[in-house]
């Protein structure tokens, strides 16, 4: 990512320990101010297509040649792709320019490392295919593969939800919680994949317990998960590739069958947080994002559905500036990941005066900022209010790409104090730079119970019982 004036917009709201922060939000807006006032803006058609058959259309203008920041259309069309692939998926990309531009965004994800990530996983690791940068004129038309998935509440269900250093179970009658369980675990560091298939049967086990019978079981994890088929997910990542293809990847269907083939649908857990955040409000349009060990989000559409979108911000752009943090595993800069995280919170110990030890676990770091902030540190809440600004243009951008009313903040990072003063000051940014905004869009912390009943509750109410 180069340097780019028209793209590199400073903030008129200033993250306190990041003085290089430049929002996405307002590189886009600037961009589009450009466009808007030139002589002859160059209308450009985008399309995404995914295994299923869904294509999503994308138009948006360029600036022409001969304007004096054509050099920032570039980036701007990388960057926007690059947000698209993650947040709704696909294998190909439909481009209508043949020229100079279009085979260059070819090339960037062909054969520099950080293209290349992004494709090998969108493209064999996600859905099969290979990645494709497909230049023509003639896109297919849009098309989207959705049905309602979530909030059924009949009978004797299990929900779970799989997280990096937990698993939850729970036993689900009619709606109502019957019995919760937590059991610390260490998923990434085992290469064994039955160890896996034992760890979450345990959980299931234990919830059926409490449960006459079980009718339906529905979970939630970190990843990528097409139907139930393992894709792409961190919890286990420690699974050599060949066992990782031959037992985890079906892992969920395995289950399945040893649950005599009942109704099972496990998807990502940003999706259930949002479902459960939805079905708590009592609306819809609600985008989830939760700020754990890294950053997973949800969304549920204006009508009630969860999607086949991916979701998957942890690697979706959200800073423009060449010097970004880089995301340890994709090398990319300024993706989500590096704001809304632990590793975010690890990363601002040194600029915000904190000592911690180099290799202290970011859980421990997060603590320690967490026990400061109790104790009124000021140095801790310059921590919170970083990340608060982060998430305020962060929102920002999001709206651009998703047509929401509410967003939901949870997380780890989020507990206590301090993810009320990063809630309070994404609403100050939202208030400042995008008004209009500010009115639409309202912020939601979920108390502890309702994050531990609604989860479960969500993650049960995936499949249908049928009668």
């Amino acid at each position: 990512m180069t340097d780019n004036s028209l793209m590199q917009q400073v903030p008129r709201v200033k993250p306190p320990l990041d003085p290089q922060f430049r929002p996405a939000a307002l590189a886009h807006r600037a961009f589009a101010d450009a466009v808007a006032a030139s002589a002859r803006p160059i209308a450009v058609r985008l399309a995404l297509e995914q295994a299923d058959g869904s294509v999503f259309h994308f138009p948006t203008r360029l600036l022409p040649a001969e304007h004096p920041d054509a050099a920032s259309n570039f980036l701007y069309l990388e960057r926007l792709v690059k947000f698209l692939l993650w947040s709704r998926g696909g294998f190909r990309v439909y481009l209508d320019d043949s020229g100079e531009l279009g085979q260059r965004l070819r090339r960037y994800f062909l054969e520099t490392p950080t293209g290349k990530f992004d494709a090998g996983l969108m493209g064999e690791r996600v859905y099969g295919r290979p990645f494709e940068i497909v230049l023509t004129n003639d896109i297919p038309g849009a098309r989207a593969n959705t049905t309602p998935l979530g909030r059924h509440l009949d009978g004797c269900r299990i929900g779970f939800d799989l997280g990096a250093s937990d698993r939850k179970a729970a036993a689900v009658m009619d709606g109502k919680v019957v019995f919760s369980d937590e059991t610390v675990w260490s998923p990434v560091t085992q290469s064994d994949p039955q160890w896996h298939f034992d760890q979450i049967m345990d959980s299931l086990k234990k919830a059926a317990q409490h449960l006459p019978r079980v009718d339906a079981i529905g979970g939630s994890s970190a990843g990528v998960y097409v139907n139930n088929r393992v894709r792409v997910a961190s919890l286990f990542r420690g699974v050599p590739p060949a066992a990782f293809d031959q037992r985890v990847r079906n892992l969920f269907l395995d289950l399945k069958a040893a649950w005599g083939n009942i109704p099972f649908e496990v998807v990502n857990d940003g999706e259930v947080t949002a479902l459960a955040g939805s079905m708590a409000l009592g609306s819809n349009a609600v985008l989830g994002i939760a700020l754990g060990s890294s950053q997973a989000a949800g969304f549920v559409t204006p009508e009630g559905n969860i999607t086949s979108w991916l979701n998957e911000l942890a690697f979706a752009p959200v800073d423009y500036h060449p010097a970004a943090p880089a995301d340890e595993w994709s090398g990319d800069r300024g993706c989500g990941v590096q704001y809304f995280s632990q590793q975010a919170v690890g990363r601002l110990l040194g600029p915000a005066g904190i000592d911690a030890p180099a290799d202290e676990p970011l859980p421990e770091k997060l603590r320690r900022v967490q026990k400061l902030m109790e104790q009124g540190d000021p140095r801790a809440e310059m921590i919170y209010e970083t990340i608060g600004v982060y998430l305020g243009y962060g929102v920002a951008h999001y709206a651009e790409f998703y047509d929401l009313r509410h967003v939901l903040v949870l997380g780890r990072v989020t507990t206590g104090r301090g993810g009320e003063v990063m809630v309070r000051r994404a609403r100050e940014v939202l208030q400042t730079e995008f008004p209009t905004l500010a009115e639409a869009i309202t912020f939601d912390m979920p108390d502890e119970k309702e994050k531990r009943h609604g989860q479960a509750i969500a993650a049960a109410s995936l499949p249908a019982i049928s009668r």
